[in-house]
């Protein structure tokens, strides 16, 4: 240890002030993000980019065509209301009409996802996480869990109106009004109007919590997933 010392003494009259600064500036930016002011581990931080990497590795994936639509975790289907009105269309020979009146549904999200995106970002940047610690500690999803009953009535809220417009924009609106005019002129069955910018909203918003999920138990569960520092300090703490 003295020896150390001693050529540590020797050495430092080498190093310029500027140099010796540059060092200290070098090594407090490599701590940035990872510690707060009290010289803990910022698992907070670790957090919310666990969260966000979930949209960047897996969201990102909803955006594409057949996005919701192949995707058998997330694909939209006829609501449970209007099974009944899947199966009455099939029955009277209509069975592509019903399949396009789905497949217009998940088109509508994949777009809707795509535009909304910077909303979910700055959600989990905004957000203020009570515990993070509990939550790290929590089951492989409990960073995601937070953060829908964290934020889902603000989502819900700057969505729809991103779900309305896309549903218009894939041409949804029509389809699914010959889907309910022909359904409404069947005898006997009571007539529907259901909303489906609720519905759509409310789906779309399941399927990105679901993705989001999936990526934060690969960075519990897989080092590999831990693709920077933050992620890599943070996490080795549930391990």
């Amino acid at each position: 240890m003295k020896k150390a010392l001693f050529l540590l003494l020797l050495i430092l009259p080498a190093i310029s002030n500027a140099q010796f600064k540059n060092i200290l500036k070098k090594s407090s930016e490599t701590a940035t993000g990872l510690l707060n002011k009290n010289g803990t581990v910022d698992i907070a931080a670790g957090l919310k980019e666990a969260l966000n990497k979930g949209i960047t590795e897996q969201v990102s994936k909803l955006t594409q065509v057949d996005g919701f639509y192949k995707n058998e975790l997330v694909k939209i289907v006829m609501p449970e209301e209007l099974s009944k009105v899947d199966k009455t269309l099939r029955k009277l020979g209509m069975g592509s009409l019903a399949d396009d009146g789905i497949k217009t549904l998940n088109r509508a999200a994949e777009d809707a996802v795509k535009e909304a995106t910077p909303v979910f970002v700055a959600a989990i940047k905004n957000i203020k996480i009570a515990d993070a610690k509990t939550i790290l500690m929590g089951n492989e999803n409990a960073a995601t869990t937070y953060l829908q009953q964290s934020t889902n009535k603000e989502l819900y809220d700057k969505f729809i109106p991103i779900v309305q417009q896309s549903i218009g924009k894939v041409g949804a609106d029509k389809i699914w009004n010959n889907i309910i005019q022909k359904y409404n002129t069947v005898p006997l069955v009571s007539k529907i109007n259901p909303d489906l910018n609720d519905y759509v909203t409310n789906k779309a918003l399941e399927g990105v919590f679901k993705m989001i999920a999936i990526e934060e138990k690969n960075i519990r569960t897989n080092l590999q997933s831990r693709t920077s520092t933050v992620l890599k300090k943070v996490f080795a703490m549930q391990d």
